[in-house]
């Protein structure tokens, strides 16, 4: 039997910050993912990366977005739900250089690490792309929007990301396509920090507190 060993990419996803930088002062890469379904550990594929960045509460306009060439034709029902034909993603970056290309943009944004809603999800997407091509990344500071609510709302279910924009009266951009979602998550999220911040947590350490104590509300 072979044994594969995995070889680590060296992007800097984040940078050192003391436990007590103030949330208002501190960056985050806000991302999303689209694939061809939910199966990602099996048949299914990335085909889009959005990102967009959050600097002192504010979400700014230093955006990212790629197609991917899945290597595979993409459900007629992904989409209608995405947008996303075959023809979009042919002459797009395989994964392993999109998700290359998204880590760049990540390490120049020299923020403290990244965001998404039902970030497990995306994280897997990543991982199992890389896994691929024996691939593997060391993991920055990672904060789901869903956290944050289930700490200032603890009684919520698990719900949809437009669902919680409108509860919270939040910007809602494309949907189902990766940088929509990610604009319409880094409104969200600009908006929970700043209830984070009014229930007295205000700094890097107390929301890492917040997510890690939350961790687990979701995943299910």
């Amino acid at each position: 039997m072979m044994f594969w060993k995995k070889k680590k990419m060296h992007y800097q996803l984040a940078r050192q910050m003391p436990l007590n930088q103030p949330i208002r002062e501190t960056s985050f890469t806000v991302f999303d993912t689209e694939t061809t379904g939910f199966a990602v550990g099996g048949k299914d594929r990335l085909i889009e990366i959005g990102a967009v960045q959050v600097e002192g509460l504010q979400v700014t306009d230093h955006t990212f977005q790629t197609y991917v060439n899945p290597q595979r034709d993409i459900p007629a029902r992904i989409t209608e739900l995405t947008g996303i034909a075959d023809s979009h993603v042919q002459g797009a970056p395989d994964a392993f250089d999109a998700i290359s290309d998204f880590y760049a943009f990540m390490e120049k944004s020299d923020g403290c690490g990244w965001v998404g809603h039902y970030l497990a999800f995306d994280l897997l997407v990543l991982k199992k792309e890389l896994a691929r091509e024996k691939w593997s990344f060391e993991e920055p500071l990672g904060v789901d929007t869903l956290d944050l609510i289930g700490y200032l709302a603890p009684s919520w279910d698990m719900r949809d990301l437009h669902h919680y924009a409108m509860s919270f009266g939040t910007p809602i951009h494309e949907r189902h396509s990766a940088l929509g979602d990610a604009l319409t998550t880094a409104h969200l999220l600009v908006e929970l920090l700043r209830y984070v911040e009014d229930r007295g947590r205000t700094t890097l350490g107390e929301l890492m507190d917040i997510t890690s104590k939350e961790n687990g509300i979701h995943q299910r």
